[in-house]
C-alpha cells in the first residue's frame, strides 16, 4: 500500500484535512477498512493549529475547567497548540488559571500508564482532558481514564482527531472528524471482520505512529 493511496479529504478550514487509504488494517485490538492518516497534523504546526481551533469550537460554553492536557499517541505538538487555544482569552471561562500542564505518560510492560513522581503532581487533583488520536475501540482511552483516576485526576473529557463515539467510559468526546466523514467505514474485533470472512488479506499492520505494509 503505497503512500500514494492516501486521499486527502478537505473540510471548510484551511489547513484542515483527514488523510485516508481504503484497505484492509489491522490495529493490536481490531479490524477496520480505513487506514487515517494523522503524522501531519502531528507534527506540523499549522495543521496542529487547525485541528486545535476546530475542537476549541465545541468547548466555548461547555467545558468544564482544564489545567492539563494528557497526550496520547505522540500528540504533543498538537497538546500544545490546543493549551495555546485555551487560554485565549475567549476561553477564560474554560481555565481560569490561563496556563495548562502539557503532559504524557510512560507505559508500563503490561501497557498501563504511569506517571514519573515529577509529573504526577500536574495529574492529582488536576482537571485533565485526555487527547488522543482516534478514539475507536476505547482501549487506550479507557486506560487513560484509569490512570487519571488512580494518580487522583478528575477526567472532565476526551478529544481527538477522529472518534467513532460521543462518549468513552462515561465522559464526552470531542472529535474533529467521525463515521460519517468515511464512507462504509468499520472497525470490529479481528474475529468480526468482515474482509477476513471474504479471504482478502491484510494489506498493513496499522496504529498510531502509522502503518507497515504487508503484501
Amino acid at each position: 500500500m503505497p503512500t500514494t493511496n492516501i486521499n486527502k479529504i478537505k473540510t471548510s478550514r484551511p489547513n484542515l484535512y483527514l488523510r485516508v487509504a481504503q484497505g484492509h488494517f489491522a490495529t493490536n485490538h481490531s479490524h477496520s477498512n480505513y487506514y487515517i492518516d494523522v503524522a501531519a497534523q502531528k507534527s506540523r504546526l499549522s495543521e496542529a493549529t487547525a485541528v486545535a481551533e476546530a475542537l476549541c469550537s465545541d468547548y466555548s460554553y461547555s467545558m468544564k475547567i482544564v489545567d492539563t492536557i494528557l497526550c496520547l499517541d505522540g500528540t504533543e505538538v498538537l497538546g500544545t497548540c490546543l493549551a495555546r487555544e485555551l487560554t485565549q482569552n475567549e476561553f477564560i471561562n474554560v481555565n481560569a488559571h490561563q496556563t495548562i500542564y502539557v503532559v504524557t505518560p510512560e507505559h508500563t510492560i503490561g501497557s498501563q500508564l504511569m506517571f514519573r513522581d515529577n509529573i504526577a503532581p500536574m495529574i492529582k487533583g488536576k482537571h485533565v482532558l485526555v487527547l488522543a488520536v482516534s478514539i475507536a475501540t476505547g482501549y487506550t482511552a479507557q486506560a487513560a481514564i484509569e490512570a487519571i483516576k488512580y494518580y487522583g485526576g478528575e477526567v472532565v473529557g476526551l478529544a481527538s482527531i477522529f472518534a467513532t463515539a460521543k462518549e468513552c467510559g462515561g465522559y464526552p468526546v470531542n472529535s474533529v472528524f467521525n463515521p460519517n466523514d468515511l464512507q462504509g467505514y468499520f472497525t470490529v474485533p479481528s474475529h468480526e471482520c468482515p474482509l477476513c470472512k471474504e479471504g482478502k488479506k491484510l494489506d498493513a499492520l496499522i496504529n498510531c505512529h502509522g502503518f507497515s505494509k504487508l503484501n
